[in-house]
C-alpha cells in the first residue's frame, strides 16, 4: 500500500551506494527485532495492530457511539504526541474542515497544546451552549499544558451540568495504574483508557490515545487497525530490495551523509498539513540528539510553491524532499469551460483537478532535481483508513530503523525537560529557588 520511488533522486546517488548499507539496514533490523537496542522498553508499537487490548478497543467503540448521541463538541486535551496523531488522522480521512462541515458526529477541538489564554478563551465561546464531553490525555496528570486546559474544562463541566454528569462526560486516557491523573478518575469514577507502558507519546496513535478520537470523528477504526497490521506483517525483510519502509530509513541516512541535514515532507494535499506535523514530531524527537539527525520540515505544494518554493528550487543544497503521493483523490472534481476563457485556463476543460495536482507534482519534482534538490517518492494508494493505518505505521518502523542507523536511542526525548525546569523554576514552582535566582541573573 506504500511504495518508495528514487527515480528522482537518481543523479544524486550512485546505485553501488545503495548497497553500501544493507549491513547497516540489515544490523538496525536485527537489533529492532531481538529488542536488545536502546530505548528497548518501548517497542510495544512493534507488535501493537495485532496485539492490542480487544476489549478496551470495544469501549472505545462504545464510547465513541454514546457521545455521537449525547455530544455536540468532544474537547480532546493533550500536547505532542497525546494529540497531533488523532488531529492528524481526523483531519487526514475526514477534513481540515471537519468542524465545518454537515455531520451525524460531533465537533472535535484540540486543546492543553499550548499556553495561550486566548486559544484557551477562544474554545470556551464556541462551547457555550454546546453538550460538551472532554477526553484529557495525558500518562501523568501533570504535563503543564493538558493539566491547565484540564483543570479549566473540569470545571467548566461542574459548573454547566453539575458533578455528576460531568463524571460521566470525562473520558481519561492515562497510566493504567498510577499517577496523579490515574488516582483522580478512579477517585471520581471518570471512564478511563490506557496508555501503554511500551509504548511511547509518538508511537500511541495507534492505542487509546489516538483511536478515542478518531473514532467520535466517525472514522473506521478496525479499517485503520487492518492497515496497520497489514504493514506489520509486510515490513520484516532486511533486505533493502523488497522493503519500501528500509528503502526510506537508508534514504534519510544516505541524505544526511551527504551533508543534506534536512529533510522535507511534502504532500500535495492540504489534509495531510497535520499529518506532515506528528511525522515532524516522531522524527524530530526520535533523531535530533547527542548532536545528530536530520531536521525535520514539511511543506503543502503548490501552496508553498509560492513561499518556500524558491529557496527549494534555488536556495543553498542542504535539503531534500520526500514527497506523499496519493494515487486517489478522495474526492474528484472536473474543471468546466468558461466562454469568454478570461483566464486563458480553457486549455483545462474536462480535466480533473486530481489530475492537474499530479502534473503539478510531476513538474515541480523535476524542476527541483534539476535546482540540486533530490526527491524520494512515497506512493500511497489512497487516503482511506486502511492505507492511513499502513501509513502510520511505515513511519514508525522506518522512524526506529533510521534511529539506530544514526547509533541514537530513538525511543527517549532527554532535550524535551529542559525548558520545562527552566519555565518552572521562572515560574516560582517550589524547589526551583535556586535555579530562579541563576536564571533570572541571565535575563
Amino acid at each position: 500500500m506504500v511504495t518508495f520511488d528514487a527515480r528522482y533522486a537518481a543523479p544524486f546517488v550512485r546505485e553501488h551506494e545503495w548497497a553500501g548499507l544493507q549491513n547497516a539496514v540489515t544490523a538496525a533490523h536485527e537489533t529492532l527485532t531481538a529488542g536488545n537496542g536502546a530505548g528497548n522498553d518501548f517497542l510495544g508499537w512493534v507488535t501493537l495492530p495485532t496485539d492490542y487490548d480487544k476489549e478496551e478497543f470495544a469501549r472505545i467503540k462504545a464510547a465513541a457511539a454514546r457521545m455521537k448521541e449525547d455530544t455536540d463538541i468532544l474537547v480532546v486535551i493533550g500536547i505532542g504526541g497525546s494529540y497531533l496523531g488523532a488531529r492528524a488522522a481526523i483531519e487526514f480521512l475526514k477534513s481540515p474542515n471537519y468542524n465545518a462541515k454537515p455531520k451525524d458526529t460531533p465537533d472535535v477541538y484540540f486543546c492543553g497544546n499550548s499556553i495561550s489564554s486566548t486559544a484557551l478563551q477562544d474554545l470556551l465561546d464556541i462551547c457555550e451552549g454546546k453538550r460538551v464531553s472532554v477526553n484529557v490525555i495525558s500518562k501523568s496528570g501533570t504535563t503543564t499544558e493538558p493539566a491547565i486546559a484540564f483543570r479549566v474544562f473540569r470545571a467548566y463541566l461542574e459548573k454547566t451540568v453539575g458533578v455528576e454528569e460531568a463524571r460521566r462526560r470525562i473520558y481519561v486516557t492515562t497510566d493504567k495504574a498510577r499517577g496523579t491523573l490515574k488516582g483522580l478518575a478512579d477517585r471520581e469514577g471518570y471512564e478511563t483508557f490506557v496508555v501503554p507502558d511500551n509504548v511511547g507519546g509518538r508511537f500511541s496513535v495507534l492505542t487509546a490515545v489516538g483511536l478515542l478520537p478518531i473514532a467520535v470523528a466517525g472514522c473506521d477504526i478496525d479499517a485503520l487497525m487492518e492497515g496497520a497490521a497489514l504493514a506489520q506483517k509486510e515490513l520484516c525483510d532486511p533486505d533493502i530490495a523488497k522493503n519500501a519502509c528500509y528503502q526510506y530509513a537508508a534514504a534519510r541516512q544516505l541524505m544526511l551523509r551527504k551533508g543534506r541535514a534536512v529533510e522535507l515532507m511534502v504532500s500535495y494535499e492540504p489534509n495531510a498539513t497535520m499529518l506532515n506535523e506528528w511525522w515532524k514530531q516522531l522524527y524530530g524527537e526520535s533523531e535530533g540528539k547527542d548532536g545528530k539527525g536530520l531536521f525535520p520540515g514539511s511543506v503543502v505544494f503548490s501552496t508553498d510553491l509560492h513561499s518556500l518554493g524558491q529557496f527549494v528550487q534555488d536556495g543553498a543544497n542542504i535539503l531534500f524532499e520526500t514527497v506523499m503521493n496519493f494515487e486517489q483523490p478522495q474526492r474528484e472534481f472536473i474543471i468546466e469551460e468558461d466562454p469568454e476563457n478570461i483566464d486563458g485556463l480553457n486549455f483545462l476543460t474536462g480535466k480533473s483537478m486530481a489530475e492537474v495536482n499530479r502534473k503539478a507534482f510531476l513538474g515541480t519534482t523535476l524542476a527541483h532535481a534539476d535546482g540540486g534538490t533530490p526527491t524520494f517518492v512515497l506512493n500511497v494508494a489512497d487516503r482511506q483508513e486502511k492505507s492511513l493505518g499502513y501509513l502510520i505505521y511505515f513511519f514508525e518502523k522506518a522512524c526506529a530503523i533510521s534511529g539506530y542507523m544514526l547509533g541514537v536511542n530513538p525511543f527517549d526525548q532527554p532535550g524535551v525537560e529542559s525548558y520545562k525546569k527552566n519555565m518552572f523554576a521562572l515560574l516560582g514552582k517550589p524547589g526551583y529557588e535556586s535555579e530562579k535566582a541563576a536564571l533570572e541573573a541571565r535575563l
